[in-house]
């Protein structure tokens, strides 16, 4: 789960990071009546929208005094900004974050994630702040360094001092930073975080260490522990496919391509993705049924799925496991009766039961294309679609 700018400063902050005095609100009045309590000369607005790359798209202003900032909030609020990372469809601006200008005197990147190969959090730090981080691994290597640590109660003055080495700050701002490390560790720990990133991070004119953007993310998993966490969701800012199929514990994605997916399996959904590609067309969504189907739980994919009005075609692709081939089959039968599909639906069926599945298709009535591997599967589906 992602949260905006604001909330993720407000945590670094419970746990003793340094970040600027800000306000934010959901429309221009309240920001301006909060705003007046902050004692600046200028000020920075920032659109708070779950994506990056909001400068280069117009949507972090520094203004002068109220009045102009007044000017560019109505400006900023309600319009549509286009990242790198919001796709061409961009997010709608629909709160407001105005913090206090800082003094910088040097720009830092700083992130901790966990490192699913070494089972450690892996904490990325760079002398080459404000940029993006990408960018910089693919130019300048040297410039990132990478220290993992281990899983405990607290992180070591060891480790700490090799993340911050790439800083080369003098004693005073050291200590700060090391301080800073620690407050993240224990935070991330403490909130099962999967990602947190400051970037940039800075050291002031005044020589103080201050996080002057913060980015987190949190393993949904997870999220029962922690209430405080899950009341910052902003349903704004995901698709409403996406928010349906939470409801019906589905892990469904939207993407921009034009073949639906029904899958059960990480793994297998990533495969079945791969091989659309493969065969020249785009995966409209990844979806990943888990491994009960039920028939109510198919209908709400199929529901899901075909509420993308650019999906022309369905590609179900299951491996019986835990979950029969049969009972799938009857569950795809049904619901595809009860919702009245469209579109061309290819199936393929492998394991226990696969056989009494595919009976239950072929005696259903429905016009289903039945596949004997995922290869077959794409190709089947890529080319019923083709006089869609």
């Amino acid at each position: 789960m992602n949260i905006h700018e604001h909330q993720a400063k407000d945590i670094l902050k419970k746990y003793g990071a340094i970040v600027p005095e800000g306000v934010y609100a959901l429309n221009v009045n309240e920001l301006i009546e909060k705003v007046k309590n902050l004692k600046a000369d200028k000020y920075v607005l920032k659109a708070q929208i779950h994506a990056g790359g909001r400068g280069k798209a117009g949507g972090v202003k520094i203004v002068d005094n109220i009045t102009l900032l007044e000017e560019e909030a109505n400006k900023l609020f309600g319009k549509t900004l286009v990242t790198h990372q919001t796709g061409p469809s961009g997010r709608e601006v629909k709160r407001l974050y105005v913090e206090t200008v800082s003094e910088i005197e040097k720009e830092f990147y700083l992130s901790c994630l966990i490192d699913r190969a070494s089972a450690k959090i892996a904490f990325i730090s760079s002398d080459q702040g404000g940029m993006n981080i990408e960018e910089v691994a693919i130019k300048s290597p040297e410039k990132i360094i990478t220290t993992k640590v281990d899983f405990n109660e607290s992180i070591s003055e060891g480790d700490c001092s090799k993340i911050i080495k790439i800083f080369d700050l003098d004693n005073n701002a050291s200590k700060q930073a090391i301080n800073l490390i620690k407050s993240m560790y224990k935070m991330f720990i403490d909130t099962d975080a999967n990602l947190v990133e400051i970037n940039p991070l800075i050291l002031t004119k005044k020589n103080k260490i201050v996080c002057l953007d913060a980015k987190m993310t949190f393993d949904e998993n997870a999220l029962f522990k922690h209430p405080e966490i899950q009341k910052l969701r902003d349903f704004n800012e995901e698709e409403e496919a996406e928010i349906e199929a939470s409801k019906h514990d589905l892990a469904y994605i939207k993407l921009d391509g034009n073949i639906g997916c029904m899958v059960n399996g990480a793994g297998l959904a990533m495969a079945t993705m791969d091989i659309i590609k493969l065969y020249g067309q785009e995966p409209a969504n990844f979806l990943d049924v888990g491994g009960g189907a039920s028939k109510e739980k198919v209908s709400a994919a199929f529901k899901i799925i075909l509420s993308d009005k650019n999906v022309k075609g369905i590609l179900i692709n299951i491996f019986g496991g835990i979950m029969r081939c049969d009972v799938l089959a009857q569950g795809v039968v049904d619901a595809a009766k009860e919702i009245q599909i469209n579109v061309p639906l290819v199936v393929r069926l492998a394991g226990t039961n696969f056989e009494e599945g595919k009976k239950i298709l072929e005696n259903s009535g429905l016009e289903i294309i039945s596949a004997n591997d995922l290869s077959d599967a794409a190709k089947k589906i890529v080319e019923a679609i083709k006089f869609k």
